[in-house]
């Protein structure tokens, strides 16, 4: 496979491992509030080029970035809300199916029907704040039938007031790092040391179980770490705290955590940006505190702090892994990180047969 180059935060060229990527799903390209009007947007995804838009209906739209013409993006063509007109030769093409519907150049005597070429599109939807695309595999063809698709990924509500967050950082590793990283836990009392979070000295024994579920596991509803304030702050509530943490391929965590009528929720998202880069989104939804002042400037704050220890440890390991050294993976802290590489294996080779690597709950014991 071919080897692609990363910039670190000193402008530094990374040349760093590369991973097999999962099509046939969907992925977060880009925030959906950035679509607007009839402004084009541009998002890597899977090592493809994409452009995104709003048509006046208020769909949402994602084209690959290239003209099927002569290859210019079309990012650089013109949009007026429904159709996108190619700068170069002025092909005009409905961007949700990508047929083309004018070719400017054909004369009386060309024979041939513009609306019998189609630029490639992707099915996109607008969810939870991001527009999520759909990446077929090479060669699967055109999928534009909703119900040829799996579910489009949704964060889960409990209540018909909530208020939301966003939150995003770009990782210079490939997607697996990310994703090994995102359910790592025992990286938190030392990347994550704050006041507000846990110290290196708060690290105690934790055992939790795990359960199998479709395309994934999860970690069974627990009380939540002792030794993390934001977790202590539920206690206002007077009723037992509960969090249940979901892994499913390709790159979704699914995290709920229950206080009687309160809750909070997020969804995390570690998407290939490129075959060796990766991208971490966040939504989250809550109730709890919904009438102090600020508490949504606050909780970003903070979140932001906290994702960008990550992204400042995985820029720090990039630098590590550009020599390609022998890595290692232990028990029991480290075993949803070979789950996960059991699991994507099995997609990969499209195995609905194989035998989950999780044959029932199982009880994993660290220290963190």
């Amino acid at each position: 496979m071919a080897r692609l180059t990363t910039i670190d935060a000193a402008g530094t060229s990374i040349a760093g491992p590369t991973a097999t990527l999962i099509y046939d799903d969907w992925y977060p390209a880009l925030r959906s509030s950035q679509l607007r009007g009839k402004i084009l947007a541009t998002a890597m995804l899977l090592d493809l080029p994409l452009v995104l838009g709003r048509k006046s209906d208020g769909s949402i739209f994602a084209m690959r970035d290239s003209c099927p013409h002569r290859g210019i993006p079309l990012s650089h063509g013109w949009f007026d809300g429904n159709q996108l007109t190619c700068r170069y030769h002025g092909w005009e093409f409905e961007p949700c199916s990508g047929q083309c519907a004018t070719i400017p150049s054909l004369s009386k005597e060309d024979k041939l029907d513009p609306t019998r070429i189609y630029a490639t599109a992707y099915p996109c939807v607008e969810k939870d704040g991001y527009a999520w695309v759909y990446i077929p595999r090479p060669g699967a063809g055109r999928k534009l039938d909703p119900a040829d698709l799996p579910a489009i990924p949704e964060l889960p509500k409990f209540s018909d007031k909530y208020r939301t967050a966003h939150l995003t950082a770009d990782l210079p590793c490939n997607v697996d790092h990310g994703i090994i990283g995102l359910m790592d836990p025992a990286h938190g009392p030392f990347v994550h040391q704050a006041w507000w979070w846990r110290s290196r000295s708060s690290i105690r024994e934790k055992t939790k179980r795990f359960e199998p579920i479709p395309q994934g596991f999860r970690m069974a509803a627990h009380a939540p770490s002792g030794n993390s304030a934001p977790y202590k702050l539920l206690g206002v509530y007077g009723h037992p705290v509960e969090t249940t943490i979901d892994f499913v391929l390709p790159n979704r965590r699914y995290e709920t955590i229950r206080c009687g009528p309160k809750w909070f929720a997020s969804l995390t998202t570690v998407t290939p940006v490129t075959a060796s880069t990766c991208r971490i989104d966040v939504v989250g939804a809550w109730n709890v505190f919904y009438h102090v002042p600020f508490v949504t400037p606050i909780a970003k704050f903070f979140g932001n702090k906290f994702v960008q220890q990550d992204q400042e440890t995985m820029i720090q390991q990039a630098e590590g892994l550009k020599h390609n050294p022998s890595l290692m993976l232990i028990d029991d802290a480290d075993k949803p990180a070979k789950w996960y590489f059991a699991l994507k294996q099995a997609r990969l080779e499209n195995n609905p047969e194989a035998r989950h690597p999780l044959e029932g709950p199982v009880d994993l014991h660290w220290r963190s």
